[in-house]
C-alpha cells in the first residue's frame, strides 16, 4: 500500500486551467501505474485519464481527450494532469490512483483496477 496525496484543486472559470499533482510522500511511484477518475455527488466515480508505469502510454476518457493530458514524473515522484479548456461539466472530486506492476505496458482504465487511492481534490468549474 502507498499513500497518496493529491494537490493543485480549486475553483477555475470556465475555459480556464489547473494542473492537479499526485504524490507519494517518502515512496517511489515508478512501479506503479497512475490513473486520474473523479467523481460527482451521486453517481459513481469514472475514469479520467491513465498512464503506464514507465510514463511511455496513457489514455483517456472520451470526455476529456485533446484537453486533459496525464504525466508522470518518475524522478520526482509524481503524476500530473493537466486540465485546459475547463468545462462546469469538469466540476467534481478528483482522485489519483495507483497500480503496483512489475512489467508491461498496460494502461488501467478501470476502478477495480486499482488498490491505492489518494483522499481527492475538489475541481471547481463557474460559468
Amino acid at each position: 500500500q502507498v499513500a497518496l496525496v493529491e494537490s493543485g484543486g480549486g475553483l477555475v472559470q470556465a475555459g480556464g486551467s489547473l494542473r492537479l499533482s499526485c504524490a507519494a510522500p517518502g515512496r517511489t511511484l515508478s512501479s506503479y501505474a497512475m490513473g486520474w477518475f473523479r467523481q460527482v455527488p451521486g453517481k459513481e466515480r469514472e475514469f479520467v485519464a491513465g498512464i503506464t508505469r514507465s510514463g511511455g502510454a496513457t489514455e483517456s476518457a472520451d470526455s476529456v481527450k485533446g484537453r486533459f493530458t496525464i504525466s508522470k514524473d518518475n524522478a520526482k515522484n509524481t503524476v500530473y494532469l493537466q486540465m485546459n479548456s475547463l468545462k462546469p461539466e469538469d466540476t467534481a472530486v478528483y482522485y489519483c490512483a495507483g497500480r503496483l506492476v512489475y512489467y508491461g505496458t498496460v494502461v488501467y482504465n478501470e476502478e477495480k483496477d486499482y488498490d491505492n487511492w489518494g483522499q481527492g481534490t475538489q475541481v471547481t468549474v463557474s460559468n
